[in-house]
């Protein structure tokens, strides 16, 4: 269905539910009025819910401004945003409606983009890319590139549920699709769902940024502050919700399991310790209860869908063992990491319940699927090095302490030519590629168990060769069927002096910490032949050239 030639009614109209957002809410309004597609083609609904903050008065302002594009509602203060929403899209007359968040601010072609994407495509809904600032948390994964039609399951749709998208009016007023009124929080995340299952064709524009979503700095926006008894009530009513429009089956379980994943883990995060403990055990009974009438009283059919972390809290709380839920969430949002242990191939996450007959809990509740690459980093670390020499030869001795127990035959340390690739960076190590292979270590190791039982110690001595070389000191782990390096970081640890090494023909060794922290060793003549003459002067000539060039 393609835009009519004759433009009868506007294409989109922006819905704008406002409650005291100043003054982030004039920045909202210039990109609206800003819009590429012309105010001609769009219409404007804000509804004031009550601001005591001069929103209300900066609303007026702008429909001084723009005639016939602004239409203001002023009401009482509902309690929060559905009220507001459902009064503008009563209103409302595009083709398209918009929801956009009065902190929030769009991009200048924005609404162009995306009409133009919903009429190509006949699209019942469309996402536009979005980019948070300052710190909000925004999903990613559906927006990696542009598509005409995507999937609700596997596109990460799912985890997109805000409101903040253009959706085709028809569609919403055919079903008469409107907000959770009794809802206080959340309340666009059973309409995007029903919208989402409505729909035909759902559109992603990911090669331009549409959508600004703003944290506010005091944290007010009503999704950081919320309790979680709202957050439950949310999620049971979406989950009814669903079970209606779609019954059990595939798209059931996969919203079912992003609930856990971002709204209920929500719940057991910051927010859980910032509680006082009375207040600790009641969420973990309310939220037992919760689980039990909305996902059984069994867990094991889905846990492999999450993370340790992730079954781990849920374990606890149908436990209802609040320490031991406690401890487990400071782990996490600290970013601390347990031990890995080894065993039979696989790798497993010793945090604390891991084989303990007290608690009886399985060990799949604790092995690691997939990559392990973001646990190795934390808790590696150097713990000695020296040089050995023997006659004409030379080694380096060093005892590194690597986060793993268990089967650790295959842990060793080596002096590794070449760069990690940058991927590396962030999460302190790498995992090879399928079929890639390490060269056969060189020298003596030996593996003894940390004195906290949490690690093991690798000791090595590794022969150094009589060449010009530059070598990363890395520790090499077989885990889960995989292999793994990890730099060793230097920083804040003596580096033994740089030594001579030979009599005739002597060679130079040092250790020294790059830029990135990570021990390095370098060896290389100590009297390195001088260049030709010829060679030398063609340096001092092209050294000259470089000097006039600048």
């Amino acid at each position: 269905m393609g835009r009519p030639d004759v433009l009868t009614v506007p294409d989109v109209t922006v819905v704008v539910a406002v409650y005291n957002t100043m003054p982030s809410l004039t920045e909202c309004l210039e990109s609206l009025v800003g819009q590429s597609i012309g105010l001609g083609r769009i219409e404007i609904v804000a509804v004031d819910d009550g601001s005591t903050d001069g929103s209300g008065e900066e609303l007026d302002r702008f429909a001084d401004r723009f005639p016939g594009t602004f239409t203001v509602i002023h009401q009482e203060n509902s309690g929060g945003p559905a009220q507001p929403n459902n009064v503008a899209l009563a209103r409302a007359t595009g083709r398209y409606v918009f929801f956009v968040g009065s902190d929030d601010y769009l991009g200048p072609e924005a609404l162009e983009r995306m009409v133009a994407m919903a009429d190509a495509n006949d699209s019942d809904v469309v996402l536009g890319k979005m980019v948070a600032v300052g710190d909000r948390s925004i999903p990613r994964a559906v927006f990696r590139s542009t598509e005409a039609n995507i999937p609700l399951i596997g596109s990460g749709a799912l985890y997109a549920i805000s409101n903040t998208k253009m959706y085709k009016r028809a569609l919403i007023e055919e079903h008469d699709i409107r907000y959770a009124e009794d809802l206080p929080v959340s309340c666009d995340m059973p309409f995007t769902l029903e919208m989402y299952v409505r729909a035909e064709t759902i559109s992603v524009v990911a090669d331009y940024d549409c959508y600004y979503a703003v944290r506010r700095g005091d944290d007010s926006n009503i999704t950081y502050r919320a309790r979680f008894e709202n957050r439950l009530k949310v999620c049971a009513y979406a989950l009814d919700k669903l079970l209606d429009l779609a019954g059990p089956g595939e798209l059931f379980d996969a919203f079912a399991i992003r609930l856990l994943k971002v709204d209920l883990a929500w719940i057991f995060g910051e927010n859980f310790l910032a509680m006082t403990p009375e207040r600790r055990a009641e969420c973990v009974r309310v939220t037992a209860e919760f689980m039990k009438d909305h996902y059984g009283t069994s867990f094991d059919s889905m846990e492999h869908r999450l993370s340790v972390p992730e079954r781990l809290r849920f374990r606890w709380v149908f436990a209802g063992q609040v320490e031991e839920l406690t401890e487990l969430v400071r782990m996490d949002t600290s970013g601390t990491m347990p031990s890995t242990v080894l065993e039979d191939g696989y790798a497993y996450a010793r945090y604390r319940g891991f084989r303990d007959s007290l608690h009886d809990l399985p060990d799949s509740s604790f092995k690691l699927i997939g990559t392990v690459v973001g646990r190795l980093d934390s808790g590696t670390e150097l713990q000695s090095a020296d040089w050995y020499q023997d006659g004409d030869g030379f080694a380096l001795d060093v005892a590194v302490r690597v986060p793993v127990l268990g089967d650790t035959d295959s842990v060793y340390v080596r002096l590794a030519s070449g760069s990690l690739p940058t991927s590396a960076d962030k999460a302190g190590a790498r995992l090879l590629d399928k079929g890639q292979q390490l060269p056969a270590p060189v020298g003596d190791f030996s593996r003894t168990p940390a004195p906290s039982g949490e690690a093991t110690v690798v000791t090595a001595r590794i022969p150094l060769q009589r060449k010009q070389a530059k070598l990363g000191l890395r520790v090499s782990i077989d885990a889960g069927g995989r292999t793994y390096e990890i730099p060793v970081r230097g920083k804040g640890h003596p580096m033994p002096l740089a030594r001579r090494w030979g009599a005739a023909d002597p060679y130079r060794v040092a250790a020294r910490v790059n830029t990135k922290g990570r021990m390095v060793i370098s060896t290389g003549p100590l009297h390195p032949p001088k260049k030709p003459l010829g060679s030398r002067l063609r340096s001092l000539l092209t050294g000259a050239k470089r000097s006039k060039r600048k």
